[in-house]
């Protein structure tokens, strides 16, 4: 396809790939919220081989060049899980990055639009990179907080130059800062001793020598959670062994917090390590001096700033006036504790949905700071 002279052709071999995954880094570098992701990192989340996600999500993935000069890229994706729980004809974009210039983005949203409309498809949502379980949203403002580990840079010309595509916003995603160091303690436990659950309340950290059925709980507690979200597509089996391996080197038991009653695992929360500020000069590369200093910084020297990507309290407690943000708040506290103990100042809690009112009053209630905003998109393919 071609819009002037920017020519858009699917990505094919492994030059392609390394261009898709290299734009970013050029177009980027030097804004104070970007850091570039580890490119082996990005070659095994972009292969089929290597990523479960592949087994229930169709991908094909762009390039746009003007000249020879690759000036964007972007991904469209078909997603079997979500088809199958909502039925509604809804294709995907993601991994859109793409030069200042409004026929770039026309180009490449044209080119994923075809081929999403070629595969039946009524309608186009995004960015989901590559899905509502992976790096979500399109920043539209915070563009210069902190870079944390799997949550989207993009600059401040993106959201308008996707708009004047005929996109319009879903929903927006907030996150959080929230000041390990210096945060107060919650009203948890007031509220769980009002509820009279106070002598059946009892908070762990993950157990590592059982770690496969640490992780089972996390996924059956989140499965369950968040089954009502916006958006919900349930974890596989197969992409939470993945992810906890590949997120082996930033997790910290002491991080991973339970709460349980009658011994009955039923809220959870974990913040790992931000890896983003361990990787701050690599541009991307793991080469051996790079590993090393990676080794040191995350072993020794300590990474100061976390993320919570996943948070949870079951159904049947978490509507419930007093428990759920109970039980919600124990975890938290004790995420806090720790925190503070291992030397970490801050963590990055998100991303919520913004009409998720009663977690993101939580999450202000314990001093989280709105800080940064995601918003997703959507199109009909007529």
């Amino acid at each position: 396809m071609a819009s002037s002279e920017i020519v858009v052709s699917p990505v094919v071999g492994k030059a392609d790939l390394k261009a898709f995954i290299a734009l970013p880094k050029r177009l980027f570098a030097g804004h104070k919220g970007y850091i570039p992701h580890l490119d082996a990192e990005r070659r095994e989340a972009f292969s089929p081989a290597k990523n479960p996600l592949f087994k229930h999500v169709e991908v094909q993935f762009f390039l746009a060049r003007r000249g020879g000069r690759v000036v964007g890229r972007i991904a469209a994706q078909i997603d079997g899980a979500y088809l199958e729980r909502y039925a509604d004809g809804t294709g995907h974009f993601g991994c859109l990055a793409a030069e200042d210039d409004p026929a770039i983005f026309a180009a490449l949203f044209a080119a994923a639009e075809s081929w999403l409309r070629g595969k039946g498809m009524k309608r186009i949502t995004g960015p989901f990179s590559l899905s509502v379980n992976e790096e979500v949203g399109l920043l539209v403002w915070g563009f210069d907080s902190r870079s944390v580990l799997m949550v989207p840079y993009d600059p401040p010309y993106a959201g308008p130059r996707v708009e004047a595509c005929g996109y319009t916003k879903i929903k927006d995603l907030f996150s959080y800062d929230y000041d390990v160091q210096n945060a107060p303690e919650t009203i948890g436990k007031k509220l769980l001793a009002r509820a009279g659950l106070a002598d059946r309340v009892k908070v762990r950290t993950a157990n590592m020598k059982m770690f496969d059925a640490e992780v089972r709980t996390v996924v059956n507690i989140f499965n369950d959670a968040w089954s009502d979200n916006w958006g919900f597509v349930p974890f596989t089996q197969a992409e939470i062994d993945h992810a906890s391996k590949a997120f082996g080197p930033v997790i910290v038991p002491e991080l991973c917090v339970f709460v349980e009653i009658d011994d009955e695992a039923v809220a959870f929360i974990i913040a790992l390590t931000n890896l983003n500020e361990a990787i701050e000069d690599f541009n991307g590369s793991l080469n051996p001096l790079n590993l090393a200093k990676l080794l040191w910084r995350l072993k020794i020297a300590g990474v100061s700033s976390t993320r919570v990507p996943l948070m949870g309290v079951r159904k049947k407690y978490r509507n419930h006036p007093l428990m759920g943000a109970g039980l919600a708040m124990m975890a938290i506290d004790t995420l806090r504790a720790n925190g503070k103990r291992l030397g970490k100042t801050s963590a990055e809690l998100g991303w919520i949905l913004e009409d998720n009112k009663a977690t993101n009053n939580i999450i202000r209630s314990v001093g989280g700071v709105h800080y940064k905003t995601h918003r997703i998109y959507e199109k009909a393919l007529a």
